[in-house]
């Protein structure tokens, strides 16, 4: 539907003499109208090619990157765009970036807003009424919301379409067997030739609203499109049964499940992308590539060659997640493949507490000796490799390790012991 929206949005450029932007609600760019001065009047109301409108860094960034930044979309929401009915005008604010004015049209689809068409104004917009208790808006006006209908109806749609194949891959990654066959037929039929793979899950934990307390963002949320970035067949929210270790309890309610379609079976890099984009889009998301905030981490399943293996690449998928959680050396997105011990570690049941052996060594007052043990045990046990990595002298460590037997009464020149304390603490991390 590219082409329809682009059709879509130059008719507004046209009516309008300006240049305009068409975002989703996450403020996702999905077409843009050229910004060329020569397409547009000036002020005295004729084209003048030497008159170029100065570029707007904040349209030149969404245009470049795809997307509008946290800190533009908090200041534009800020003016009421989610709610509005009918067109607002935005001043400009130098110190926001926003250096021209915006004429905002609500894209909306039965009371639902699906994204926003912006309208660059050099000034020659001033004097187009927007309607009101004043008086009815300006024809051109009038013409270009009834274009912004059109897009808020294609929009809805595809929003429909894509919760239709997300619930379709719900009920394959978690509904009953007889369910699962009818949702793996139903995906078939939609993938078509990319249903045969390879494939990949990607999971984003946690996912929620951006304000839960707030009835109406819970509500927004609830009827909004979920993220889908380039290569994403299908997405949908799950819930997230608790992991193994101490903070089971706090493990997320929901996740994000999302089916990436993969060049090669032997290439993950779609999936790592969608992931990245995906953990951009919850709440906002940062502008860098591969950060996160609020606690968010996204991990990869190994691929597939189609949807009968699904079911089982979803608990990887998450195992991945908590990993990513759990060791800052493998997030914010980690691979199964990648995860080591953590592959069997999340695979075990919820616990309400860390093992025995460990409890100790886990009190805030010992942060600095369970480090220690971990680092020594991640070194296969040596000393010299291990205080390398703290930036220790060894006799430091040597001194340090004593207190790690003493406290958990291990022998950790036993095999087993090693064992037992490793696993432990890995297991507490998740």
């Amino acid at each position: 539907m590219l082409d329809d929206y682009q059709q879509l949005v130059d008719e507004i450029s046209a009516a309008l003499g300006a240049p305009a932007t068409l975002e989703n609600r996450d403020f996702e760019l999905i077409a843009f109208g050229a910004h060329d001065s020569g397409a547009y009047s000036n002020k005295a109301g004729k084209a003048d090619e030497a008159d170029e409108l100065p570029l707007d860094p904040v349209r030149t960034r969404s245009i470049l990157r795809r997307r509008s930044t946290a800190a533009v979309r908090a200041w534009f929401e800020g003016f009421g765009i989610a709610r509005a009915q009918a067109p607002l005008r935005i001043p400009p604010d130098p110190g926001a970036g926003v250096f021209m004015g915006r004429i905002c049209l609500p894209v909306r689809h039965r009371g639902v807003v699906h994204g926003y068409v912006w309208l660059l104004d050099d000034g020659h917009l001033s004097d187009l009424e927007l309607g009101g208790p004043s008086g009815p808006p300006d024809p051109r006006l009038a013409r270009a919301m009834e274009t912004a209908a059109r897009i808020g109806a294609l929009l809805a749609a595809e929003a429909r379409a894509d919760e239709e194949l997300g619930g379709q891959l719900r009920d394959l990654l978690t509904g009953p067997p007889g369910g699962r066959d009818t949702a793996r037929t139903a995906l078939r039929a939609a993938l078509r030739g990319a249903a045969d793979g390879p494939l990949a899950l990607v999971a984003v934990t946690p996912w929620a609203p951006r304000d839960a307390s707030n009835a109406e963002a819970a509500e927004d949320y609830a009827s909004a499109r979920l993220p889908s970035p380039p290569g994403v067949a299908a997405v949908c929210v799950l819930p997230v049964p608790p992991g193994p270790g101490p903070a089971a309890g706090h493990s997320p309610a929901a996740g994000l499940a999302a089916l990436v379609r993969l060049r090669a079976s032997t290439a993950l890099d779609p999936a790592r992308t969608a992931a990245e984009h995906l953990l951009r889009s919850a709440e906002g998301g940062p502008e860098r590539p591969g950060t996160v905030r609020d606690g968010r981490f996204a991990g990869v399943s190994a691929p597939r060659r189609g949807l009968d293996d699904l079911p089982a690449a979803w608990p990887e998928a998450l195992a991945a997640a908590r990993a990513a959680r759990a060791d800052a050396r493998l997030g914010p997105v980690a691979e199964w493949s990648a995860i080591g011990p953590y592959r069997l570690l999340a695979a075990l049941p919820a616990q309400t507490g860390p093992d025995p052996v460990v409890q100790a060594l886990l009190k805030p007052s010992h942060a600095e000796l369970a480090r220690t043990a971990e680092a020594f045990l991640d070194c296969a046990g040596q000393a010299s490799r291990t205080a390398q990595a703290l930036g220790i002298h060894r006799q430091t460590l040597y001194y340090r390790l004593s207190r790690v037997e003493q406290l958990t009464g291990l022998d950790l020149d036993a095999g087993e012991d090693r064992l037992l304390l490793h696993m432990a603490l890995k297991s507490a991390r998740l």
